[in-house]
């Protein structure tokens, strides 16, 4: 996998208990826009992306405590959840991960946007649950 592969950071998602508190914090004091809120049930989440720069800050809110939100809110609490770089292709980047010994988790899925995404196992990682995404043509 070369270093090109990984196009931009996309988003930072951060997991949130209490959405009126984290929107406060990062719309109205830290005036940044809210430019889309998406519920995407297969992940048992409500998304807000606020853009901040030429990245967006995704807050995630558990609308279903059995999904990955609402298991990681239970056992840590809320904080930041992953980081997501884009790349051209999720399979391709997803093969070349795998090929040099990082753990894939799961198959690449829908997230919020219309993404295809795939995560890479924090263990593997140094302690980042990474997100790779590719934007649909």
């Amino acid at each position: 996998m070369s270093k090109q592969t990984a196009l931009q950071l996309d988003h930072l998602g951060i997991a949130v208990s209490d959405i009126e508190a984290a929107l406060d914090l990062y719309s109205r004091q830290l005036g940044l826009a809210i430019t889309a809120i998406e519920d995407v049930p297969q992940q048992g989440i409500r998304a807000y992306h606020l853009k901040c720069g030429e990245t967006v800050i995704e807050l995630l809110e558990a609308t279903d405590p059995e999904g990955p939100i609402g298991r990681f809110l239970e056992k840590k609490g809320p904080g930041i959840h992953h980081m997501a770089l884009r790349v051209e292709n999720v399979q391709t980047a997803a093969q070349a991960m795998s090929k040099a010994g990082y753990r894939v988790i799961g198959e690449p899925s829908t997230g919020a946007g219309g993404k295809t995404i795939l995560f890479l196992h924090p263990a593997s990682t140094g302690g980042v649950l990474l997100e790779l995404c590719q934007i649909r043509p």
